[in-house]
């Protein structure tokens, strides 16, 4: 297979709509822009909200209160679970490690291990956080959880 012998599935590809060209293309006069008007002007695009000058929706509402989303704390999530079929050579599980592993993502996010699932081996694990229940797992398996 080579890109030349690639094809569009059948329906993929339109023929480009033609307008203005009389009427019994089905888009002739107004071109599908309807009568006159704002809309049927060259050049016009009227932005979301507008109301034809009414005092649109969004500014009669009232804007309050508070939103987290910029101050949040994101973390990059990882069970228990996850944690168990691992390589048998990783035994301390950090950031980097999981990053090398593919578990997560290294967007600088911090990394917080959550208890679903079972663990059968000791592992050293350093994260940002921990749920109770990962951390009872990881101790179980003679492990360690390290914050940090």
């Amino acid at each position: 297979m080579r890109l030349h012998n690639l094809t569009n599935v059948p329906g993929a590809v339109h023929r480009k709509k033609r307008v203005g060209c009389g009427e019994g293309g089905g888009h002739g006069k107004t071109s599908g822009r309807g009568g006159k008007g704002q809309s049927a002007r060259s050049g016009s695009s009227i932005r979301p909200g507008f109301e034809g000058g009414q005092m649109p929706l969004y500014r009669k509402l009232p804007h309050r209160g508070f939103n987290n989303y910029e101050f949040r704390t994101s973390y990059a999530i990882v069970n228990v679970g996850d944690l168990a079929r691992l390589d048998a050579s990783v035994t301390d599980v950090d950031i980097a490690a999981l990053v090398k592993c593919g578990l997560i993502r290294a967007d600088g996010a911090l990394l917080k291990i959550l208890g679903d699932g079972e663990l059968t081996r000791a592992l050293k694990v350093t994260a940002a956080r921990f749920t109770a229940s990962a951390k009872v797992k990881i101790e179980q398996a003679g492990g360690q959880a390290i914050v940090g």
